[in-house]
């Protein structure tokens, strides 16, 4: 299937490591032009010559934190000229997880999760949306997480956030439309930076991280039997936002081996 990314703008927040990244090397490889940004330079650097390894002169990297208003509109001022004043698709990729319960969660991880969670989304969409306008073909993908459906007890202030998230995507959906489409992933367990963590400081050190990964599977009930890699959401952001999804928006994909239980 032909994605038809040749020469298209992409940004990617959030493109320094994992989903990001893989997200914009698959674009990259697809044709397009890349704008990434995160809060680490080093590792911005490290992924423009990755990306630039595969096509040379096809990445822009700022450094640039998505809850910062004035650095969003900084980046996406850079974008502009070097975009030639227009974006394509913006994808929306920043936020980790919170583990806690309502009982443990204070009102100020409350508020700095759903700031974070929030405006993550938010002060991007705003800032790109007049590159989005000038684009034949726009596409924003939000990548959010099954939570927002299926909430778990221990991580009760990141799926209310998550939910909020969603509707607040799904709202866009109609009110962008027809100009620009916009969808959304919904993440189960993907092999990541915060797994590798806590694999790290798991209590028993003999175990393997093969091991510890198949039982973490089993321990969260995986059909397919393990966690996704990051090139698989990947591949399905770049689906979502590419002109071969013209009749998509207000759509969520469920990219979770099989793990939601509602319908």
């Amino acid at each position: 299937m032909d994605l038809k990314l040749a020469d298209r703008i992409a940004v990617v927040t959030g493109g320094s490591s994992g989903i990001g990244l893989a997200t914009a090397r698959l674009l990259v490889e697809a044709g397009a032009r890349v704008a990434i940004c995160g809060r680490d330079e080093e590792r911005l650097a490290r992924a423009k010559a990755r990306l630039e390894a595969i096509k040379s002169g096809c990445v822009l990297a700022k450094a640039c934190d998505v809850l910062d208003a004035e650095a969003v509109a900084a980046f996406a001022r850079d974008v502009a000229t070097w975009g030639r004043g227009r974006v394509d698709l913006l994808v929306n990729n920043a936020g980790q997880g919170r583990v806690s319960t309502f009982e443990s969660t204070t009102d100020a991880q409350w508020r700095e999760e759903f700031d974070l969670k929030y405006f993550s989304q938010i002060l991007p969409i705003r800032a790109f949306r007049p590159l989005l306008d000038a684009s034949d073909a726009p596409a924003i993908v939000g990548v959010n997480s099954l939570l927002a459906l299926q909430p778990e007890a221990h991580m009760v202030c990141t799926s209310a956030a998550r939910a909020g998230v969603q509707n607040l995507l799904k709202s866009l959906a109609s009110e962008f439309a027809p100009r620009i489409r916009v969808n959304t992933v919904l993440l189960g367990l993907v092999d990541s930076g915060q797994w590798q963590r806590r694999f790290e400081a798991r209590p028993d050190k003999t175990q393997s991280r093969e091991d510890w990964f198949a039982g973490l599977a089993r321990e969260k009930r995986i059909p397919l039997g393990r966690l996704g890699t990051p090139d698989e959401p990947a591949r399905a952001i770049v689906f979502l936002g590419s002109p071969a999804a013209s009749y998509i928006t207000g759509a969520s994909l469920e990219i979770s081996g099989g793990v939601s239980r509602h319908i």
